[in-house]
């Protein structure tokens, strides 16, 4: 009887410990006359004595769908593991508008600019109260599914004062994210990555992906005679670069995959991110091209 009694005793402590992990709290972490975008906090259920290193989570949509709690299994699973989470709001700005071949490039261009934007806003409101969600500055990653992954990756690689679009709320200079996870992203250019601003990336995407290009090419598959067409670096593209820089960097290529798989270690495998991420905490570096086959067949030799 103690035995069973000490079974129960342990199995619902585990269970209270895991349902505790698994409670967010929602913040607000800009507003404005007109906007107002919150984010939802994901915490370890036990206090940490030290300061967590964070994942800010923007989800997929084409900019036009979803809502921020298509990153909460991934904040769950990284709060059970240690990290604080946050899956964010952002503005859906090509939601009613024309995201295909026959829209209009510079909105394009403005959509991925006030996402990127919206990441460093929730990235301010962190650096902003760090002490009071017990975050440490200097251990900051992004991640993004798709459209998410789209605005990570130049989050983390554009000139910030550049493209800022919000001049009153302003990163450090000298500030520097930790690393950048992409489930299925690209970036319009590869020289946005340099030896200057290089820093830890993963990548994951399938082999076959026609909407966001897996190799160099265009964003959604357009004919070079349409409005909206212009060329896109993938995961392979990036991975490739990153290591000629001799930067740290994982590639998962699921081989034979569509655009299907932009949330897949997001939903499941999700410790290939995780032993990414605490490999970069750790100082370890990395360079390695990871091949998961789908069942499907890939262009790719090396998916024979």
């Amino acid at each position: 009887m103690k035995k069973i009694q000490l079974i129960l005793m342990v199995l619902f402590t585990t269970i209270a410990s895991i349902s505790n992990a698994q409670k967010f709290t929602t913040f607000t972490y800009y507003q404005d006359d007109t906007l107002k975008l919150e984010l939802d906090l994901f915490l370890p259920a036990q206090k940490s004595k030290e300061p967590l290193p964070l994942v800010i989570f923007e989800h997929g949509g084409g900019f036009a769908a979803g809502d921020r709690s298509a990153g909460h299994n991934f904040s769950r699973y990284l709060a059970n593991r240690g990290y604080a989470a946050a899956t964010i709001s952002y503005t859906l700005y090509m939601k009613g508008r024309n995201y295909g071949c026959t829209g209009q490039l510079p909105e394009k261009i403005k959509t991925w600019q006030i996402a990127a934007n919206q990441m460093w806003l929730a990235t301010s409101y962190f650096l902003q109260n760090a002490q009071k969600h017990g975050i440490d500055p200097s251990k900051i990653f992004l991640s993004g599914s798709s459209a998410g992954a789209e605005a990570a990756l130049h989050a983390a690689f554009w000139d910030r004062q550049k493209m800022n679009l919000y001049p009153n709320v302003t990163l450090p200079a000298t500030f520097k994210y930790a690393g950048v996870v992409s489930g299925a992203g690209a970036i319009m250019d590869l020289n946005l990555i340099t030896p200057k601003n290089l820093m830890p990336v993963m990548l994951f995407h399938g082999s076959e992906d026609k909407g966001v290009p897996y190799a160099t090419g265009a964003h959604h598959n357009c004919p070079t005679n349409a409005s909206n067409w212009f060329m896109l670096f993938g995961a392979l593209p990036i991975y490739k670069h990153v290591v000629e820089l001799n930067g740290n960097t994982r590639l998962v290529t699921f081989c034979g995959g569509a655009h299907e798989y932009s949330g897949e270690l997001f939903n499941k495998k999700q410790h290939l991110i995780i032993d990414f991420l605490d490999n970069v905490l750790a100082g370890q570096k990395q360079q390695e091209h990871i091949i998961l086959s789908t069942g499907k067949k890939s262009s790719y030799s090396f998916c024979d």
